[in-house]
């Protein structure tokens, strides 16, 4: 789909990171953006960074696990822009960083209302009327550890693997249709997901992960799946470690299990 001028979209997750980067390079591009967040305070500080396109920005306190407000979302960005053209579906959290069985319930449910249930709520909501629109685009932004394992975030994995079949499925559904669907592959980002997750991460042991994933800067990432919205692609990977794992993982899945164990190990508890 064309990313033309006073088409309208929506973003999740866009009071920060890679949101935030979407919403705001959408709004300087002269699309209408429908800014969706869990956090009034930092979607007011993306719609100020907006700046001389703020006007086409509307912000829209949800969350997207409360099946009921996603439901009244549509008409919600359907009265302040007339139409909504594309969805992308941004907004996640990670676990705490434990082995499973050191997982507790409520984390293990909190990860996959966000990550899996939040997408399918809101695809759910605005596919009807996205199936009215002459060109639309479904974009669900799964992971990295969407497509092979990262020790201490199995249930964020599992959710991320979720949200990959459930958009490649989408897409073999919709093929006869005006709506593209594209699934997001991103790798390490440098964003506060840990802080919005409320997962503290040891500062000694992220470092030395860092080394080994340099992280893509948010603004980068947003180019990337922006591109990808551009040319219909199936599957976009952001990232340089996000194309490596992919590749790593095809040619030999256990020995990518065990070089991404030895890269992560430091971030588990003993």
């Amino acid at each position: 789909m064309k990313l033309t001028p006073n088409k309208v979209i929506v973003v999740t997750g866009a009071g920060s990171g890679m949101g935030r980067a979407l919403a705001l390079a959408l709004a300087q591009k002269g699309l209408c953006v429908a800014a969706v967040d869990l956090n009034e305070t930092t979607l007011k500080e993306t719609a100020a960074l907006a700046g001389a396109q703020k006007g086409k920005m509307s912000t829209h306190v949800v969350n997207v696990s409360d099946r009921k407000a996603v439901e009244a979302l549509p008409d919600a960005v359907i009265a302040a822009h007339g139409a909504v053209d594309a969805v992308i579906n941004n907004a996640g959290i990670i676990q705490p960083f434990v082995r499973l069985n050191d997982l507790q319930y409520d984390a293990i449910e909190r990860v996959l209302n966000v990550n899996l249930y939040g997408v399918i709520y809101m695809t759910k909501a605005f596919l009807p009327h996205l199936l009215k629109r002459p060109a639309a685009h479904i974009v669900n932004v799964s992971s990295m550890g969407g497509f092979f394992p990262v020790p201490g975030q199995t249930l964020y994995g599992a959710s991320k693997a979720g949200v990959k079949l459930l958009t490649e499925g989408l897409y073999s559904e919709l093929l006869a249709t005006n709506v593209r669907v594209t699934v997001v592959f991103p790798g390490a980002i440098a964003t506060n997901i840990s802080q919005n997750s409320g997962v503290v991460i040891q500062a000694a042991a992220a470092s030395e992960s860092a080394q080994s994933f340099p992280m893509t800067q948010p603004e980068k990432a947003a180019q990337i799946i922006l591109d990808g919205i551009e040319h219909d692609k199936f599957q976009v990977y952001v990232g340089r470690d996000a194309n490596m794992m992919n590749l790593l993982y095809r040619l030999s899945p256990r020995r990518a299990t065990k070089f991404m164990y030895n890269q992560m190990k430091g971030l588990l508890p003993g």
